[in-house]
């Protein structure tokens, strides 16, 4: 599969074989393409916390939903998490970022966090990145300390028998690009 092939085929699962584990190597694999983004000034800002013991992705699961908000009741089927806690950037990015009002961090986890799906499915294996959920309650069971900022929550696991495979809905090109003027 080329580049192009795998942005079309990698798409948020929402449905996974709670049966199937993901593979060591693949999980490795996953975690080496996160390792392996680009960020600010070579900061790294990021720590990976993966999580495969079933009890406890059974419990971050529950962690990304509530009775309100229970749109992300599909992780409860996840045989893999990654929550990407957002560290402290080198100086020469914290200053680079105060002076242009960037935070280089949370885009630095973005593309770490975008290496790891599409590494993901390239090994046939989906992910949804997720936003909502209860850090504190995530930092809790994994004892991550409170100061910090949890920035992403991923479950990864294998796609559901016939899940499908979406058709991409996104605006076109024109209405995204802008030639030499905005």
């Amino acid at each position: 599969m080329n580049f192009q092939e795998l942005i079309l085929k990698r798409q948020s699962v929402r449905k996974f074989d709670k049966f199937r584990p993901i593979e060591e190597e693949k999980i490795f694999r996953i975690l080496e393409a996160g390792r392996l983004a680009p960020s600010a000034s070579n900061s790294q800002p990021w720590t990976f916390v993966a999580i495969k013991e079933p009890k406890l992705c059974q419990s971050i699961a529950k962690a990304t939903f509530t009775t309100l908000v229970n749109f992300n009741k599909f992780a409860v089927n996840s045989t893999f998490f990654v929550v990407i806690v957002v560290e402290k950037s080198k100086i020469i990015a914290q200053i680079g970022g105060a002076i242009k009002k960037r935070n280089y961090p949370l885009i630095d986890i973005g593309i770490a966090a975008e290496n790891m799906c599409l590494q993901a499915e390239e090994d046939g294996v989906g992910s949804c990145m997720l936003g909502w959920f209860d850090e504190n309650k995530i930092k809790e069971l994994l004892q991550i300390p409170k100061e910090k900022f949890i920035g992403l929550v991923i479950p990864f696991g294998y796609a559901a028998v016939n899940y499908p495979l979406r058709k991409k809905v996104r605006k076109p090109l024109e209405k995204v690009v802008r030639w030499n003027k905005y």
